[in-house]
């Protein structure tokens, strides 16, 4: 894959608290890349720098191969950028914000006009083009955040927690659009605190702590390398009567809990013990009711690497 945007060494302190710690990372074209991390991990700091808003100490940032410093007003023009707080002229209309934004970028005449007509297409918006956005719902108003930062149709997108406090149907909305962004060639980097999203859109996942890159993958690959146990939850007749001491003699087997009718065996992965554990519940006279599997998800990842749920850092 080729390398759209390579970070290497990046750096930013402020005073004596050193918010971004010589961190290395690329970001490959037409990817859709979820940068992560809890309240002070460094990754706003990062965002503020890869998008210009902020100068780094030390470090280089390179897209397209070319220093972004060294050719700031080239990197501009391929770059669109979403932030958190809402950036709107609220007595303006949807049209004008567009118009004014597009403008912003040299857009001229009917390649302007056609740029904001595909934009507020795009949000879903053109019954409303006219209104004013101080009568626009807070997902309406995100939604054109995002069209105004994309029509002028830039390479390379940053979207800082594009959907904070909106309704879930804007929240699809925008989740839709973004993989139709990407399917239209463009490159994603993307800051969210609700793991769902991740889940749905993610290409690749960085995970940033302390200024510093934690883990880096793909959701398998993280799931992966956390999950060296499994738990089997097991519904089965007569619980009163089970000895869980004997399961402990099987190998591989971590932790025995029972909950009513409910048995949670915690084992590692790496072994294959399914078997055995049926064996003992068949020898113990149990009859097994259903089976399932807790597989180790994202935001047990995250838990693990942080020690802080993704939601609590909101």
């Amino acid at each position: 894959m080729k390398k759209i945007l390579e970070i290497s060494q990046l750096t930013k302190s402020f005073d004596k608290n050193c918010a971004v710690n010589h961190i290395d990372f690329s970001i490959y074209e037409g990817e859709i890349l979820c940068l992560l991390g809890p309240n002070g991990a460094g990754k706003s700091t990062t965002i503020h720098m890869l998008s210009g808003i902020m100068k780094k100490d030390t470090g280089t940032i390179a897209f397209m191969q070319q220093d972004i410093q060294s050719h700031l007003r080239q990197y501009q023009q391929a770059l669109g950028f979403v932030p958190q707080d809402i950036a709107l002229y609220e007595d303006l209309t949807a049209w004008q914000n567009i118009h004014f934004f597009a403008s912003l970028y040299g857009l001229k005449g009917e390649v302007l006009n056609q740029a904001v007509y595909d934009a507020i297409t795009f949000a879903g918006l053109m019954d409303r083009k006219y209104d004013k956005v101080k009568t626009f719902s807070g997902g309406m108003k995100r939604r054109l955040n995002i069209a105004c930062a994309i029509a002028h149709h830039p390479k390379f997108v940053i979207m800082d927690e594009p959907t904070v406090g909106i309704d879930p149907q804007s929240r699809n909305h925008i989740l839709s659009s973004i993989k139709q962004l990407q399917a239209e060639g463009m490159t994603v980097l993307y800051t969210t605190h609700y793991m769902e999203e991740v889940e749905e859109i993610s290409d690749r996942i960085i995970i940033m702590d302390h200024g510093e890159i934690i883990a880096e993958g793909t959701k398998e690959q993280l799931k992966a390398n956390i999950a060296k146990e499994c738990q089997y939850i097991i519904h089965i007749d007569h619980i009163e009567n089970l000895d869980l001491d004997e399961f402990y003699k099987i190998a591989g087997i971590q932790k025995v809990m029972q909950d009513k009718n409910e048995l949670q065996v915690t084992t590692l992965k790496d072994i294959e013990n399914l078997n055995s554990i049926i064996e003992e519940l068949m020898r113990q006279k149990q009859h097994i009711q259903k089976l399932t599997t807790n597989e180790t998800n994202l935001e047990t990842v995250f838990l693990k690497l942080t020690g802080r749920r993704l939601r609590d850092s909101i």
